[in-house]
């Protein structure tokens, strides 16, 4: 018996250290890893996260995280201040808007998306620069987000702003519906329903990019450089702080995460992707838009000098935008 018990305990301390060894491999699940609530918006803001979604699901990444998928901005907002998200995206205006009414409760994480709004026209309409939208209708989307006062800036630094009618619809698909049935001539959509326009309205085109535009105002008007930034990650304060190294193993894997997104030679891949977790309905879709979609990452400090600008912007046209008044360097997440 004891013969045998000196022949079976080494075998078993073996079996134990590899079982060990399997355990605590880099991506594996373990005991150590934190778990990060996700709140994703469907759309370009949601993109770039779909791979790591699936490297989560896999079991690759160095945090678990559990994630929830939203269609609009107000939905995300009610979760987070509930704590019941830990990070999440929403438009950029909207994270300085929750630092303000939270009290520093929430902080700017990571860019994740410049500019992804289009003016449309139908066939028979010409539009070759702004000027050329005066005494014209335009329909839109995104009242009270940065689509309105984006079309409002640029309209008002040419003196338009009251010589262009501009009708909101509640959603996007109401402006592509109203296109389709010859309501709407002129429309501005976001990607990837500039995408699905194009495809389901005969004789649509698009005749400016309003980032370029954006851009145009922006010194026209003596702002200096401004890019357009659409989309970012926030992060609740407190989570962070007790958190840290997860949330910087977040931010390093989200970065790997956009860049395969925005690669063009995965492009088939990151499209079937984007369908898979609801981000965008049809792979087809995705697949068409991601080059449009103006992809994009940058945190710390690059993050601080390419927003600063535009939040400049938004305040100095409308204080409300970003809740009343810049944000502080404490929203700025620094690794």
């Amino acid at each position: 018996m004891e013969k045998a018990l000196k022949r079976v305990l080494p075998l078993l301390l073996l079996m134990c250290l590899l079982m060990t060894a399997c355990g605590t491999k880099a991506g594996s699940p373990s005991a150590e890893q934190t778990e990060i609530r996700l709140g994703i918006l469907a759309g370009p803001t949601g993109m770039g996260s779909a791979k790591l979604l699936q490297d989560a699901e896999e079991g690759k990444t160095a945090n678990r995280y559990a994630y929830t998928m939203f269609g609009a901005p107000d939905q995300v907002t009610a979760k987070l201040i509930a704590g019941e998200l830990d990070i999440a995206a929403v438009p950029t205006n909207l994270a300085a808007v929750l630092y303000q009414k939270t009290e520093g409760g929430v902080q700017l994480l990571a860019l994740n998306t410049l500019g992804v709004l289009h003016l449309l026209t139908a066939e028979g309409e010409s539009v070759a620069s702004v000027e050329d939208l005066k005494g014209r209708t335009v329909y839109s989307s995104g009242q009270a987000a940065v689509p309105e006062y984006v079309l409002d800036y640029i309209l008002d630094c040419y003196g338009l702003k009251d010589e262009v009618t501009v009708v909101y619809e509640a959603e996007h698909d109401a402006v592509i519906a109203a296109l389709a049935s010859g309501k709407a001539r002129i429309a501005v959509l976001p990607e990837p329903k500039v995408t699905a326009a194009l495809a389901q309205v005969q004789g649509l085109s698009k005749a400016l990019d309003l980032t370029a535009e954006w851009e145009k105002a922006a010194q026209k008007n003596g702002a200096g450089d401004s890019t357009l930034t659409m989309g970012c990650m926030v992060v609740r304060t407190a989570f962070a702080k007790e958190n840290r190294a997860a949330v910087d193993a977040f931010l390093s894997e989200y970065r790997a995460s956009v860049e395969y997104m925005k690669d063009s030679a995965n492009a088939e891949g990151a499209a079937a992707l984007c369908e898979s977790f609801g981000i965008i309905p049809k792979a087809a879709v995705a697949r068409k838009a991601l080059p449009g979609s103006n992809l994009f990452f940058a945190e710390g400090a690059e993050m601080k000098a390419r927003i600063t600008p535009f939040y400049e912007v938004l305040y100095g046209f409308a204080p409300a935008s970003v809740g009343g008044a810049l944000p502080d360097d404490a929203f700025y997440y620094a690794s």
